[in-house]
């Protein structure tokens, strides 16, 4: 069975991923119906399922595809609390495309 790579990204890197499946941490920054924008070291618009319980001010992990647009389509996602360090989340993408040999990037 073929394992499927799901890296960690930022708003940065979005068009690198167009159809692909990532992972995010972000700051909701609002909700709307079934959208929210996080800020992952920028806006990112994310288009949520029924099973997402997001909230406004907290962190989330999304687990999504990029479509065309750069917005994310939410697979899951995942309410992290307020109490998350964005400069950690943020340097953990930068590392791991930083060495990409050391993780399952395609």
């Amino acid at each position: 069975m073929e394992s499927i790579a799901t890296p960690r990204i930022t708003c940065a890197y979005l068009n690198s991923y167009v159809g692909k499946n990532v992972i995010i941490v972000g700051k909701v920054i609002q909700l709307r119906g079934e959208e929210a924008i996080l800020d992952a070291d920028g806006n990112i618009t994310a288009h949520l399922n029924r099973e997402a319980h997001l909230l406004a001010g907290n962190a989330a992990q999304i687990i999504g595809k990029v479509n065309p647009d750069l917005s994310v389509k939410v697979l899951t996602s995942m309410d992290l609390g307020t109490d998350v360090d964005y400069g950690l989340a943020n340097t953990v993408v930068e590392i791991s495309h930083q060495h990409r040999q050391l993780f399952a990037y395609d």
